[in-house]
């Protein structure tokens, strides 16, 4: 079971039959990996990591419309900030490409840029709850920081997000040209 609410509790079957392959599927409230039986407790936690990723990669790919993501940003504020954080809307943009998120306090309307569709879940969940956290504190100062440390995967999705900006200021190395 992860440490993380936002996850589904795991459950790990092996089998004598599955040689080599490892898969995983979401059965319920859970979720289910299956690694072969001869598979060391230090491969099962690498793979156990590598399926969730996976699943999670595979399930952030649906695109959330903006009803779903204002549901979205509703649950979390509940289960992260009481409820306190309200928003009036929350939407997707695509004139946002330097910035993950906005939000207007003022209006309680919350932007995420286009550039997040397809990131596993936990990030948009990240983006989500930064701007929401503004809803209840305008800047970014120590109780800003404070709202967003009850997300127990918040140095994860910046790491993440601080990769997709270096990865973006990378050399483009040109494709070669077919003689």
């Amino acid at each position: 079971m992860s440490a993380d609410p936002t996850q589904h509790a795991v459950e790990v079957r092996r089998s004598a039959r599955r040689r080599r392959t490892v898969s995983a599927y979401r059965e319920g409230d859970r979720t289910v990996v299956l690694i072969p039986a001869r598979m060391s407790d230090a491969e099962e936690r690498r793979w156990v990591g590598v399926m969730l990723d996976k699943l999670a990669a595979q399930e952030s790919k649906r695109t959330l419309g903006d009803t779903e993501l204002t549901e979205r940003a509703v649950r979390l504020s509940e289960q992260y900030f009481g409820g306190r954080a309200r928003p009036r809307s929350v939407r997707w943009v695509t004139n946002q490409n330097t910035r993950w998120g906005s939000c207007t306090p003022a209006e309680g309307s919350i932007r995420l840029s286009h550039r997040l569709q397809g990131m596993p879940e936990y990030v948009v969940d990240y983006v989500l709850l930064h701007e929401l956290a503004h809803l209840l504190v305008p800047g970014h100062g120590p109780r800003f920081w404070e709202l967003l440390e009850a997300y127990p995967r918040t140095e994860r999705a910046r790491g993440f997000l601080e990769g997709v900006v270096a990865a973006e200021r990378l050399p483009r190395i040109p494709a070669a040209r077919e003689e």
